[in-house]
């Protein structure tokens, strides 16, 4: 009896050392996939020259009560520049409504920041549907499409750009460049680790996409 009790307790433990080591292994294949996604948040070349483009797609951030967030400044900022260089010709602004509080879109408040840097309302065609990177690319597609723009820019920040570049390619942009730069207003910490798992969502849905398990215009 007392052989078969020692025989049950080593085969427990023997168990439990088999699920703790399984378990260790899990936390290791998870901090080394989370170490990857980093690795692509922060791969993007901003030492390559953006090139001469019909359009450029600005990728929505949050409005501050109607007013474009620090952020998105950034990102309008750099639009207003590319146009006033003759980099691009026309403006694509995509992104939907905050449910913040603000009573704009973020396509709307982006066009209203534009209009008072002199920037004319004719250049500016407007996404106000996108509530998502995915849906302001799939979106951005269309209209460039309807308007024959061929050759796009796609205007975010340097963490952002790798994962919508990604989905860019996803989506069938034949002729499209990231359009990047470096914060000088947002945490690098919050952002990239927000960005990570951002990413690895993204790659979970991919995944799902590739077997019809998702509807290529999901939210």
């Amino acid at each position: 009896m007392k052989s078969i009790v020692q025989t049950r307790s080593k085969s427990r433990k023997r168990r439990g050392l088999l699920l703790f080591r399984i378990f260790i292994g899990l936390c290791l294949i998870g901090v080394l996939y989370c170490g990857y996604l980093l690795w692509l948040v922060n791969s993007y070349d901003d030492s390559a020259p953006i090139e001469q483009a019909d359009a450029a797609i600005v990728l929505g951030a949050s409005l501050w009560s109607d007013k474009p967030s620090p952020a998105l400044k950034e990102r309008l900022d750099f639009a207003d520049k590319l146009y006033k260089d003759g980099k691009i010709n026309m403006l694509i602004l995509s992104g939907g409504l905050d449910h913040n509080g603000s009573k704009l879109t973020e396509a709307e408040g982006m066009r209203v920041y534009l209009l008072a840097k002199g920037i004319p309302g004719e250049k500016m065609l407007l996404d106000n549907a996108a509530r998502s990177t995915y849906e302001n690319l799939l979106n951005s597609k269309v209209i460039a499409e309807e308007h024959h723009l061929k050759k796009l820019l796609i205007l975010t920040h340097d963490y952002h750009a790798p994962r919508a570049m990604e989905m860019a390619r996803y989506l069938g942009y034949k002729n499209a460049q990231a359009a990047a730069f470096h914060s000088e207003v947002l945490s690098p910490f919050k952002n990239q680790s927000r960005e990570v798992l951002a990413y690895g969502k993204w790659k979970a849905d991919a995944v799902l996409l590739h077997f019809g398990y998702r509807s290529p215009d999901y939210p």
